[in-house]
């Protein structure tokens, strides 16, 4: 077993591929983040995503900032965070793919009363409400107060590891 150590100084950083790889061995759930700050309905896939507290209740994720859907994130006030399961494999997909009108079929959508963009059939969903974008290396850590959520029949999750998707 071949093992690689990077012990970089102050002044010589991780290299970003090895950073790469070894977060490729961290199993992580996926999410899909939608929102409309009044230029049509914008999303991507995250995984981001985590709990940040329970009271009051607050979760966190991060965006790159060269992604499509930032400039929408930016300046929505609100948005929708949606917890994938084992059958959303190609909707998680469809949102990581740049230069796709994400929203078209067969994705299947409406909006929430509050107008944001929310999909059918995801595991779990939360509309929240952005209190903190932060600037952080090439993304943005978006911290957001969950306001309203919704619950599907429990499934199995889906997972986001190596670089591709999984079930459990």
């Amino acid at each position: 077993m071949t093992v690689t150590v990077s012990r970089p100084t102050p002044s010589t950083p991780v290299d970003a591929a090895l950073f790469r790889q070894v977060f490729r061995r961290h199993a992580a759930g996926v999410a899909v983040v939608t929102a409309d700050a009044g230029r049509g309905a914008a999303g991507v896939t995250v995984t981001s995503l985590a709990s940040l507290s329970a009271e009051p209740p607050l979760l966190s994720f991060g965006i790159l900032a060269t992604a499509s859907a930032w400039p929408h994130l930016r300046d929505a006030g609100t948005a929708v965070v949606h917890l994938l399961g084992a059958g959303h494999t190609e909707l998680a997909r469809t949102f990581a793919t740049s230069g796709i009108d994400r929203f078209g079929a067969p994705t299947r959508w409406r909006r929430l009363p509050t107008g944001e963009p929310v999909l059918e059939g995801a595991a779990a969903w939360l509309r929240v409400a952005v209190e903190h974008r932060h600037p952080a290396g090439g993304a943005h850590l978006v911290i957001a107060r969950v306001e309203e959520v919704g619950l599907a029949d429990h499934s199995a999750p889906l997972l986001y590891h190596d670089g591709d998707f999984h079930t459990l």
